[in-house]
């Protein structure tokens, strides 16, 4: 018997005659269909007329994303993007590192490496060596087995999971964040199931820090909320705290038990030093706190494709970071299920040999030097032009991004008629400046600062 197909809709639409065509032809092609069988066709929106989706609306694009999207667009040859903190040579082109490149020829070549499943919380070298680095390899804490590491999805990723953990686990949901910060991070901690509230950070005034400001808020934060601290090379702004006042600002959350989460994005990108970038991170681990760190090795071994990052929660006691561990377990587990090899296996077999550490450090110091000797450069030009303004601020700040103080009409202006691309708060990757392209730069700025208020 021919199963019979009806639809529900009196006339016959070619939807209907190409399932009544597909019936038949299994019917007479398969002897497993020799019953009687009805298909009946109900038509949906996805049928007949728009899309069930049609009412989605378009989204706008990401502030940061969106920056290259329209460079991409642009057909000018002087176009300049300073939108997206990825670092570029002195010809703007992709560095990777040559002991990037000899990790991966040596992976490549070991013959015994296959492609299994990671454990949930990653590469077990990659997460020893990890809290090694941003800890000290001499650190209480780590030889307690106080700390937990996970390997992430780079430092988004690592956000992201301690954040769940933290609204899953955490009697507190408050989580304070400078502002400005990084775009991202209202977003990870909002979807997280946090409440982001702000302290204040930036001074406009002075392009500087407002320290008293940052006193006064987290000190009126309620008892047990959690702090994001940038660890060093603040984004977008470029300001740090001094180690004097990263001590205040430790006294003052140790005092009313704030949580600190670091966000550490730069280590040893900012300064040159490993060692330096990691001190206000220290500080809060050598006095026997807890604290989780955010970890990333896009920057400081240029490594953005692979998004490899990893989180440390640092505990009062072995027995606590064990069960901290497992409860991020059940986190992972239904995110991500486990983090991908191939870029954690690049930094393992980087810090866990010397030569290959100690070379990595000098690439990295040479990455660090010239983003500050763009500064300079940068600065230099400004001053040549009388350029309006002080702009100290450029060499006083630090890391890869500068927050010029320039308005959202000048960053307009100088996008239309210099062609150069920013986010619209002014903030600049210094990283994608050259010696070529700064004098187009200086020349736009001055030029936006002389004709737009």
């Amino acid at each position: 018997m021919r199963p019979e197909f009806t639809s529900s809709s009196s006339s016959s639409s070619p939807t209907d005659r190409r399932l009544s065509a597909l019936v038949r032809h299994l019917a007479t092609s398969s002897p497993m269909m020799e019953f009687q069988t009805t298909v009946t066709f109900s038509p949906t929106s996805g049928f007949y007329g728009d899309s069930v989706f049609s009412h989605v609306v378009r989204a706008p694009e990401d502030p940061i994303l969106g920056v290259t999207v329209a460079y991409n667009k642009d057909p000018s040859p002087v176009k300049l993007n300073l939108g997206v903190g990825a670092y570029r040579t002195e010809e703007g082109k992709p560095l990777v590192l040559n002991v990037v490149r000899k990790a991966e020829q040596m992976l490549v070549n070991d013959r015994s490496r296959v492609k299994e499943y990671l454990p949930i919380v990653g590469l077990a070298d990659f997460n020893e060596l990890s809290a090694k680095l941003i800890f000290g390899a001499d650190s209480p804490a780590i030889r307690e087995n106080r700390v937990t590491t996970v390997q992430c999805l780079s430092g988004t990723g690592s956000l992201r999971v301690g954040a769940e953990f933290l609204a899953r686990h955490y009697h507190q949901r408050p989580i304070y964040i400078p502002q400005p910060t990084w775009g991202n991070h209202p977003k990870i901690f909002t979807l997280s199931g946090l409440s982001v509230k702000t302290y204040r950070y930036y001074d406009p005034a002075t392009r500087g820090l407002n320290f008293q400001g940052l006193l006064e808020d987290l000190g009126s934060a309620p008892s047990g909320s959690i702090v994001l601290l940038h660890a060093c090379a603040h984004n977008p702004t470029g300001v740090d705290p001094t180690l004097q006042q990263w001590e205040q600002i430790r006294r003052l959350m140790r005092s009313k038990a704030l949580l600190p989460f670091f966000d550490s994005a730069y280590q040893g990108f900012a300064s040159g030093s490993l060692d330096a970038d990691a001190m206000s991170v220290r500080m809060f681990v050598a006095d026997g706190g807890e604290c989780f760190v955010a970890q990333s090795y896009a920057k400081n071994m240029g490594l953005n494709g692979e998004r490899v990052g990893a989180l440390s929660v640092v505990c009062k006691t072995a027995d606590v970071a064990s069960k901290v561990e497992s409860q991020l377990k059940l986190v992972i587990r239904p995110m991500f299920s486990n983090p991908p090899i191939h870029g954690a296996s690049i930094v393992a077999t980087i810090l866990k040999d010397r030569n290959m550490y100690n070379e990595w450090t000098i690439e990295l110091k040479a990455m660090a030097d010239r983003i500050i000797s763009m500064r300079q450069k940068l600065f230099d030009a400004l001053r040549a032009r009388g350029t309006p303004g002080d702009w100290s601020h450029i060499i006083k700040q630090i890391g890869m991004f500068t927050f010029t103080g320039l308005n959202s009409k000048q960053v307009a202006f100088m996008t239309k008629e210099y062609h150069i691309y920013m986010t619209a708060d002014g903030r600049i990757s210094m990283a994608g400046l050259s010696s070529k392209t700064v004098p187009h730069l200086a020349d736009a700025i001055h030029a936006a600062v002389s004709r737009m208020s």
